[in-house]
């Protein structure tokens, strides 16, 4: 459920529900301290401060656990487009060793395959439209390739130009999957969720029987522990584009393919 209203959100809705979620919780643990001190007298803050320091500092470590797993998705997207950019590039050389009319037809699809790929990068609006326009160009390459085993099966260049075409169909599908279904598994944002929230309850209680507490304090926590928990939630979110692979290898490959036309 949680996993659903964060994707359904806008990313100022994110900001704002993870500030509240860091903020309400502190003014919550600073009225119990206050009525827990009216109440008693006089409380010791050494063994809730303990209770704080091993809060927060779980929360960090699962703060860093999470960021260390979109980060590593972000690597593996950089890498798929460098590994994407080299067997388009492949292609391409090698369709120009193809006879005709297969060698202007499959260089023509290929660029217009990096033009998509160009396209939707500028504008993640048009993700989904782009995808099925790539894999209509992924099966009219493929009936390129069928033409050419239908000429000569036993083609070195056939094949070398057929083993291109697989591996741009294939990392198409990596690349679709690491951006549109590995995310965060949602027993982990709950997780986090969950720690952020009775931490800064604890952290609350201590204000409230301290009397040290503020405001300004609170809100300045809160926004701290809410960019970095955004950040995670962002990086876990890239087909909204807010935080981009630089496409510049892709944009250097359309460049050179219109200009060897």
């Amino acid at each position: 459920m949680l996993n659903n209203l964060l994707e359904m959100l806008p990313f100022w809705g994110v900001l704002l529900l993870t500030i509240l979620f860091i903020l309400v919780p502190i003014q919550i643990g600073q009225r119990l301290g206050r009525r827990a001190v009216k109440r008693a007298g006089e409380l010791h803050d050494a063994p809730i401060g303990s209770v704080v320091g091993a809060a927060l500092g779980l929360l960090a470590f699962m703060l860093a656990f999470t960021f260390q797993i979109t980060t590593n998705r972000l690597d593996t997207r950089k890498q798929l487009l460098l590994d994407e950019v080299g067997s388009i590039r492949d292609a391409y050389l090698r369709a120009a060793l193809l006879p005709e009319p297969q060698r202007t037809e499959s260089r023509k699809l290929l660029r217009d395959y990096v033009d998509v790929r160009v396209e939707v990068a500028a504008n993640h609006g048009i993700l989904h439209l782009a995808l099925g326009r790539s894999e209509e160009i992924h099966r009219a390459l493929w009936a390129q390739a069928e033409a050419l085993a239908r000429l000569d099966r036993n083609s070195e260049i056939f094949a070398m130009f057929t083993s291109s075409l697989n591996d741009i169909i294939d990392l198409h599908n990596k690349r679709v999957t690491v951006l549109l279904h590995y995310k965060i598994p949602p027993v982990i944002l709950w997780v986090l969720y969950f720690i952020a929230f009775f931490s800064m309850l604890i952290l609350g209680f201590q204000f409230g029987i301290t009397g040290k507490g503020n405001f300004m304090v609170h809100l300045a926590l809160a926004l701290i522990f809410s960019a970095v928990m955004w950040l995670i939630l962002a990086l876990d979110r890239p087909e909204e584009g807010f935080l981009k692979v630089n496409q510049q290898p892709m944009i250097s490959l359309q460049k050179q393919i219109h200009e060897n036309q």
